[in-house]
């Protein structure tokens, strides 16, 4: 009797989603790039960053079993990160019988405390939404959205048999540390080091703040393993935080957005306040192009990848001007496409 070989623990990326931003991108190819979502895979273990829209599909056409899910982390609460949270968790339940005494953990922001500030172009002051929570973290959030489920959900609890999704997933704030000078409106991206958020027998995940205002707190994040090393920027300006936590990692994923051909054109000769102030958050809160490879050849990343692209239907020509400023390997992934990280010795040589 043969024995087979134990899966390998060198990480690999699937990029099951690739395209930022609360749209559904309409075009011919609209469906190759769905909402923003990146499946980290050591052995058997999947670990999931970000929860766009399709990410259960995208995980089954990728061959990613639920049930080989250790842990979900949110870079941050913009619904185009968070919006199928429900589902994964929803339909998941049925794939994770048994894991009640070993839940699926969800890591995510905590409540931000405070509304931000308003837009300088409003010209009567905005009325906020739930003004009883108006800025939930990932465990209230979490909570919120299985209870706005509890009719389907109790359903099966009392008519099927089936697990509470309370018991089968764990949503947990991430602390931010303290003395560090963070605040939501006055400070949101203190200088500061990474700082571990979880920890397993396969992976370390470290955080750092970025700057993506008005959100706060918005991380990015680092996974490292016995095999090399994946960072994550989320959604962030171009700030010195994520050449910190980047440093050396084998591959960089990082957000772009095309400023000259999508944001100009989209808001071009549009004067009314909320185009104005649609076009102010691009600027202040999103990389170009070229500011992600800045990012990746200051860090020393041996890889970069650029994801989270806005617009999610423009053409590889767009994103590969980053290759001209990066001089390691450089990737546009699509949906689904896989990423390997270098073998150590190959590591050791760049």
């Amino acid at each position: 009797m043969s024995l087979s070989a134990p899966p390998s623990l060198r990480p690999r990326i699937v990029t099951l989603g690739t395209a930022g931003g609360p749209r559904w991108w309409r075009a011919e190819q609209a469906s190759r790039r769905t909402g923003i979502a990146t499946a980290v895979v050591v052995g058997d273990a999947v670990y999931l960053v970000d929860c766009g829209h399709g990410v259960g599909r995208r995980m089954s056409e990728a061959g990613l079993e639920i049930s080989d899910l250790r842990a979900v982390f949110l870079t941050h609460l913009h619904s185009d990160h968070t919006v199928d949270l429900a589902s994964l968790a929803i339909f998941g339940l049925f794939e994770l019988i048994g894991r009640e005494h070993d839940p699926v953990r969800i890591i995510g922001p905590g409540n931000r405390g405070v509304l931000p500030p308003a837009s300088p172009r409003a010209t009567v002051p905005p009325v906020p939404l739930a003004p009883d929570c108006p800025t939930p973290g990932t465990r209230e959030m979490f909570q919120t959205l299985m209870r706005a489920h509890a009719t389907d959900l109790n359903d099966r609890i009392i008519d099927s048999l089936r697990p509470s999704p309370l018991d089968l997933f764990d949503a947990r704030d991430i602390e931010i540390p303290a003395g560090i000078g963070y605040h939501p409106n006055d400070n949101p991206t203190p200088g500061m080091e990474p700082f571990e958020i979880y920890r397993d027998d396969l992976v370390t995940v470290t955080a750092i703040l970025v700057e993506h205002p008005p959100v706060a707190p918005a991380f990015g994040l680092r996974f490292d393993t016995a095999e090399g090393s994946v960072t994550f920027s989320g959604d962030t300006a171009y700030t010195p935080n994520m050449v910190r936590l980047a440093r050396d990692t084998d591959l960089l994923l990082h957000e772009a957005i095309d400023f000259t051909g999508f944001v100009e054109a989209t808001y071009a000769g549009k004067t009314d306040a909320g185009s104005r102030a649609a076009r102010d958050h691009h600027y202040k809160s999103h990389t170009s192009v070229s500011d992600a490879a800045r990012v990746a050849q200051q860090a020393g990343a041996r890889q970069l990848a650029l994801h989270h692209l806005v617009p999610g239907t423009a053409p590889d020509s767009v994103w590969r001007e980053a290759g001209q400023h990066f001089e390691g390997i450089f990737h546009v992934p699509d949906d689904l496409d896989v990423i390997e990280l270098q073998p150590a010795l190959d590591r050791l040589a760049l």
